[in-house]
């Protein structure tokens, strides 16, 4: 028969033993060190001031009181150390970490969690919270596939709800993709994190819209005019503006000029219908000195001749457009007769 016990190594009391309180002391005082049991560091090196009752994990390559007895327990009692050997299934409150590891015969280790674990909150090198019950700080997040496919589901509970990607920058929103207060899917972008504006949505019926695409149809001041060249005129009226298109300064001739408000290849058309007798060259003119679509005709004086003429053009932030005239004819200005429209492609 051994003289202790088999898990805890508790020392029995054996017959005919003299003395056996000190056997049922000994014993007491380890199960106060080993039960609930709390490590309040770890190290290789004593403290210089323990605290009685204080118990160490003694770590590789010990010195002083401690040499000799790497991964075991160093428990401080009536002013000395005593060690103790830690079992396989072991657990301990580590004080320093705020956390509850394991023994599994060679480290302690964190207790894996329950395969049907289901946790209010989770952080991974993060803090979450009630919004964000899922928080993750990496480099990186990996969603693999178990053989064939994988999808990602975000679901929301009403047609009138959100469900979707958003990007931040400092915690910023800068882009937006997915069901934003409605069931149509759409990319929004922002500069700031309170401006947004929608570049494209696609309803449930699958009708895609970019309500930000730089878009216009811009008309010459309605009416009919004389107009020997040469001369200039802008626009009196945006019939169809979107996407941040405006009206500029005036032209000399009348109207204003139409501002584009963002760079990148346009296609551009020009309308012009003349309605009297007379040789005419009009053109799209880019800044005042770039043609970006001309026509030219010679008007009979019996029913309007209308023509058009389409090109793709460059233009920059800020640039604009205006009609240049050459020769003498008479127009008829306005929409659907002298007008011109631009689409960012």
């Amino acid at each position: 028969m051994s003289d202790q016990t088999a898990r805890l190594g508790l020392p029995f009391i054996l017959p005919a033993q003299a003395q056996k309180h000190v056997t049922h002391n000994e014993a007491l005082q380890r199960l106060d060190a080993i039960v609930h049991l709390a490590i309040s560091g770890e190290g290789n090196t004593p403290p210089s001031s323990p605290n009685e009752g204080a118990c160490h994990l003694v770590a590789a390559g010990p010195t002083g009181e401690w040499a000799g007895h790497a991964g075991a327990l160093a428990l401080f009692q009536d002013g000395y150390w005593q060690f103790i050997a830690p079992v396989a299934g072991w657990s301990a409150w580590f004080v320093s970490e705020n956390a509850v590891r394991v023994f599994d015969g060679s480290a302690w280790i964190s207790p894996p969690p329950s395969p049907d674990l289901e946790l209010p909150t989770l952080g991974i090198n993060a803090t979450a919270n009630a919004t964000n019950r899922l928080s993750v700080s990496a480099p990186a997040t990996l969603f693999n596939n178990a053989g064939s496919g994988h999808q990602l589901k975000i679901n929301k509970a009403t047609a009138g709800d959100t469900a979707s990607l958003l990007y931040q920058t400092g915690w910023s929103g800068r882009a937006e993709m997915g069901l934003s207060g409605s069931d149509s899917f759409a990319i929004k972008t922002s500069p700031d994190g309170a401006s947004w504006h929608e570049a494209v949505r696609i309803t449930p019926a699958g009708a895609v819209t970019m309500p930000s695409r730089p878009l216009a149809r811009a008309a010459a001041p309605a009416g009919s005019a004389l107009i020997a060249g040469p001369a200039n005129r802008g626009f009196g009226t945006l019939h169809v503006g979107e996407g941040g298109f405006s009206l500029g300064a005036a032209v000399t001739g009348g109207g204003n000029r139409l501002v584009f408000p963002a760079s990148g290849y346009y296609a551009v058309s020009l309308t012009v219908t003349a309605t009297a007798a007379g040789s005419y060259w009009v053109a799209l003119e880019k800044n005042g000195s770039e043609n970006c679509a001309t026509l030219s005709g010679i008007a009979t004086g019996g029913d309007p001749l209308s023509h058009s003429a389409s090109a793709i053009s460059y233009f920059s932030a800020g640039d604009y457009a205006r009609l240049a005239f050459s020769g003498t004819a008479t127009y008829a200005l306005g929409y659907g007769q002298t007008e011109m429209t631009a689409m960012l492609l």
